[in-house]
């Protein structure tokens, strides 16, 4: 099944930017970061499901909070775990409210970088022993897993940029590889959602084999984010006939697998990938 994520479309209200892939013919949609706070979110996406006959699920960032912050479950910041703890219970609640089968939340950071540096070269700042960061990302996870009732969680991979890696000398965010993700499944169990394009940057920026790492991850997630890039930087482009990505994606068996397109390339080429994928099912 292929789901497309809501940040592929930027409008302020989450209504606006469902409504919109709605009306263009997708209908399993993964309702992610990008948009603002209003109170009446859970009413219009349970009347915009009913409306165009929709299916949900809901990544990381959603819903977004009424004073945006940096989710990081890994934080020794206390305000920021508590708060990161308090945004997955009320994503988890309204997953219940919404039908949405399954909740992917990232991985988390040994640092605690703002709001304005996301998805960009991060200032330099104290790093925060690994392994104690670690044990937190796993006692939140439980607390977490506790309470999710019928919600699957899954854990996503982080990406690690050449640009992030330099200025700390250091992988400064979690599950990056497949070897981090057996680290962390020897300390908790969880579902794995593995982003393809994360993993493509973090290979090149660890001097890790993105095939290898690919197969190594591939049959362990059922649940896949898809986008490309040029391998330096997680840009979200569409993925074409010819790209490496696609390449992998024909050896794979796919039907087992629910995926979502994070494409921010605009309507017509988030629609060439889908004709794509959808060939291959």
């Amino acid at each position: 099944m292929i789901y497309v994520s809501s940040s592929c479309v930027k409008f302020d209200k989450i209504s606006e930017s469902v409504e919109f892939l709605a009306s263009h013919g997708f209908k399993n949609i993964e309702l992610s970061g990008g948009t603002n706070y209003y109170p009446k979110i859970e009413d219009d996406l349970i009347e915009l499901k009913h409306k165009y006959n929709l299916s949900y699920l809901i990544h990381n960032y959603f819903p977004p909070p009424e004073k945006h912050f940096v989710l990081n479950l890994a934080s020794h910041n206390d305000q920021i775990f508590n708060d990161t703890i308090s945004h997955y219970q009320k994503a988890i609640h309204l997953a219940g409210k919404i039908g949405a089968e399954k909740y992917g939340l990232h991985a988390g950071f040994f640092i605690d970088p703002s709001v304005n540096e996301l998805g960009k070269k991060i200032k330099k700042m104290p790093i925060v022993n690994n392994e104690e960061a670690f044990n937190k990302f796993c006692e939140g996870f439980k607390i977490l897993n506790e309470h999710k009732g019928s919600i699957d969680l899954y854990i996503e991979n982080n990406v690690i940029s050449a640009s992030n890696y330099q200025s700390y000398n250091d992988n400064v965010f979690m599950l990056t590889n497949s070897s981090e993700y057996m680290t962390l499944k020897e300390n908790i169990d969880f579902n794995f959602l593995l982003d393809v394009a994360h993993l493509k940057v973090s290979c090149q920026t660890l001097g890790l084999n993105f095939e290898k790492e690919f197969e190594a991850l591939w049959n362990i997630s059922d649940y896949i984010h898809l986008s490309d890039n040029d391998g330096f930087h997680d840009s979200n482009n569409a993925i074409s006939s010819n790209s490496e990505i696609f390449t992998l994606l024909k050896n794979q068996k796919l039907a087992d697998k629910v995926f979502s397109l994070e494409i921010y390339d605009g309507l017509e080429k988030l629609k060439t990938t889908y004709q794509l994928l959808n060939n291959l099912l």
